[in-house]
């Protein structure tokens, strides 16, 4: 019996043993699955094993010391499994910053593959389909998850026992993926997953507002150092490239959070972010861009920003002010365009050699005819060879005049303008090439030293031609805008401007550089005042001055009529005006009438040469009289016909009308003196004397005549 009740007694000790072993069994399975779980870094199941063990399990079997370690260690696990959520947030925050320039770069591609074809679909609809291919969804199914899907999802990891499906942190090494030769998409970047286990772990905890703040907070420190430009980013595009590829990547990635979190980010901290950007990176383009000289790169960072601006417009950002500054940029475009464009003329006038282009066969004709709008019936029924009125400067011009209006078209393409603002820009732009740049090239030419007579003429005639073709001009804008010149407010073309001021330019020029050819040979008179023999021809000077004058003028043929004209008669007086001055120069003291003779058959080959009729279309006499004044004194003093001129001095109609008495008196002193530096018998020639009488007469009624004159 008393070894019976001493069996019965192990069999209840060892009955309440297995009661209480089966009540402890459950705590320790859960421990050891919780150990697991943080060993394989499933932290949102082990989160929930802990919670179960907490409430469930370790209540019934709490007098246990094991159970009080247990109960004692649960903070500790709680803590560890907040600060290793934190790390893989940190390590997911690190991933998308490295990561940023990749999205974006992937979401611009996307959205110039958008813009390159006919969508039909709306805004949102693009949006949609754009984050779906940019940003990974989590693990479980291919399609972008609501909210409520994403928590839904990791509820039934607690569940999962397979390792594979937590197998990694959240951050991919892009690197190892080899199968996959394009552009990878950002799911190949960045996991999102450890993002939204991070937050359900903190809200479990209680401490979900932490969480927020600090995600916030460490994305707008990333969002500052994403918007702080290379200092070289206008050096190249790629510079410009990976800075908008870093902002898009910030957005997308914000945004894409917006709409799978419940509150972690929200509308009004998205568009306060969103205008930060906006004012940094416009102050940043409108830094870098003011560097830039080749208009190509402005051509290019326009529609690098275009496309930047359409990306971020599908997302629902505001991009106006984006496009508000590329018409800031447009005006600089216009001015890099202006000054690559001067260096075009420049060559293009440096390089012209100045003659009628000359041509040998109907090809060659139909070629400069198809560059530039010239028709001459005239020409066309010449045989060949032939030359065209212009030199090759002409076809030059105008074709460059073309390109420059094609490039500013180029900038205004998808800046979301009007036909009307297209037209107008590259109206405004065009005026400024044609009155600014193509006018300083002229001039620049124009006014050159070296620059010779024959040069200035093609130039008149190569600026005519250009004049006319400038109706051609609007009708090549009208053509790619569609905009007819009649609209109301639409610019007009300065070009006729252009060309009338140069060409006046060029034929100031004309007569200016004529009057200096002629005062050179003027240095080279070299009359002997004092002589008493008569040469009967004119000077050598003189013939060689009128016979470059015949020849400078024959060349003036091609000239507009009135240009030839207005040369020759400029000419003519700027000559007449020198000889007159040469006779009357303080310097000549004395002279005789031997010397005025002299003098005389110079002005008579002047005449000769007016007569002639050098340049056609002048009327009768009217050459000449650029010579009248000379004519008329000379024959004065020759004919010594002072009676007629003291006598009729003052009538309309009088002889030497042209005759001023000062002018007389001057010339009349000349000879007073030559009278009197005689040898020492002069007094005695009753003639002398009689002429020295004579002159001081005719001094005395000149002054007479000039005092009553000036009273």
């Amino acid at each position: 019996m008393e070894e019976l009740k001493q069996c019965r007694l192990q069999q209840r000790n060892i009955s309440a043993t297995v009661d209480k072993l089966m009540l402890c069994l459950p705590v320790l399975e859960m421990y050891s699955k919780l150990r697991d779980q943080m060993k394989t870094k499933r932290h949102y199941p082990a989160l929930k094993t802990l919670e179960h063990l907490e409430h469930t399990y370790l209540p019934q079997v709490s007098h246990y010391r094991f159970c009080k370690v247990m109960v004692d260690n649960i903070p500790k696990l709680r803590e560890e499994i907040k600060d290793v959520s934190m790390s893989d947030l940190k390590d997911f925050l690190e991933s998308i910053r490295k990561h940023s320039d990749k999205i974006g770069e992937t979401a611009m591609k996307q959205g110039k593959e958008w813009g390159e074809t006919e969508d039909h679909e709306g805004k949102a609809q693009q949006q949609r389909n754009l984050d779906n291919i940019v940003l990974q969804q989590p693990r479980i199914g291919s399609k972008r998850k609501s909210k409520k899907d994403v928590y839904t999802i990791f509820d039934a990891e607690i569940e999962s026992t397979s390792p594979k499906s937590e197998q990694d942190s959240g951050i991919l090494d892009v690197e190892d993926e080899e199968d996959d030769e394009e552009v990878p998409g950002a799911q190949d970047l960045v996991d999102f997953s450890p993002v939204y286990r991070c937050l359900h772990i903190y809200s479990v905890l209680g401490a979900r507002e932490t969480f927020e703040n600090y995600y916030r907070k460490q994305r707008r420190k990333q969002a500052r150092l994403v918007l702080q430009p290379p200092s070289n980013m206008h050096e190249t595009l790629d510079g410009y490239r990976k800075y908008f590829n870093q902002i898009v990547g910030f957005f997308v990635v914000e945004d894409h959070i917006l709409h799978t979190t419940q509150g972690l980010v929200n509308r009004a901290y998205i568009d306060e972010l969103w205008e930060m950007a906006l004012s940094k990176t416009i102050a940043a383009l409108r830094t870098h861009s003011s560097y830039c000289s080749d208009p190509n790169l402005v051509l290019d960072l326009k529609n690098l920003i275009v496309l930047f601006a359409d990306t971020l417009q599908v997302y629902g950002f505001p991009v106006n002010q984006l496009f508000d500054m590329l018409l800031e940029i447009r005006d600089q475009y216009s001015e890099t365009l202006l000054k690559k464009w001067a260096g075009v003329f420049r060559s293009i006038l440096d390089s012209d050699n100045y003659s009628p282009i000359p041509v040998t066969s109907e090809e060659t004709y139909k070629k400069v005819v198809g560059q530039f709008p010239f028709q001459d019936i005239e020409l066309e029924k010449q045989p060949f060879p032939k030359k065209f009125p212009f030199s090759e400067f002409v076809p030059k011009v105008y074709n460059q005049i073309k390109e420059f209006i094609y490039a500013c078209l180029k900038f205004s393409e998808d800046l979301h303008l009007s036909a009307t603002e297209v037209d107008d820009m590259i109206r405004k732009s065009t005026n400024l090439l044609l009155t600014r740049t193509l006018s300083n090239s002229l001039q620049n030419v124009i006014k050159r030293k070296n620059i010779g007579l024959t040069e200035l003429v093609q130039i008149i005639i190569n600026t005519t031609h250009l004049e006319k073709s400038c109706k051609y001009l609007e009708e090549f804008i009208t053509n790619i805008t569609n905009v007819l010149p009649e609209t109301v407010h639409t610019t007009k073309l300065y070009g006729t401007t252009t060309f009338k001021d140069a060409r006046h330019a060029a034929e100031e020029e004309i007569y200016t550089n004529l009057n200096q050819k002629i005062d050179q040979f003027l240095q080279l008179a070299d009359y002997d005042w004092m002589t008493g023999d008569l040469d009967n021809k004119a000077s050598d000077y003189l013939v060689d001055l009128i016979a470059f004058l015949r020849s400078t003028f024959a060349v003036f043929t091609h000239l507009p009529g009135k240009v030839a004209q207005t040369a020759c008669m400029s000419a003519c007086k700027h000559l007449a005006t020198s000889l007159m001055q040469l006779l009357l120069e303080a310097e000549v003291r004395q002279l005789t009438l031997g010397a005025l003779q002299q003098f005389n058959l110079d002005i008579r080959e002047c005449e000769q040469f007016a007569r002639s009729g050098p340049v056609p279309g002048f009327q009768e006499d009217t050459l000449q009289l650029a010579f009248i004044d000379l004519r008329q004194l000379l024959d004065l003093f020759i004919q010594w016909d002072w009676s007629t001129y003291l006598a009729d001095y003052g009538q309309p109609n009088c002889k030497y009308l042209r005759v001023n008495p000062v002018t007389a008196l001057t010339l009349l002193e000349k000879m007073k003196d030559t009278s009197r530096k005689n040898n020492m018998f002069a007094q005695f020639r009753k003639n002398e004397r009689d002429k020295q009488k004579l002159i001081d007469t005719v001094a005395k009624q000149l002054r007479g005549l000039i005092s009553s004159h000036h009273s």
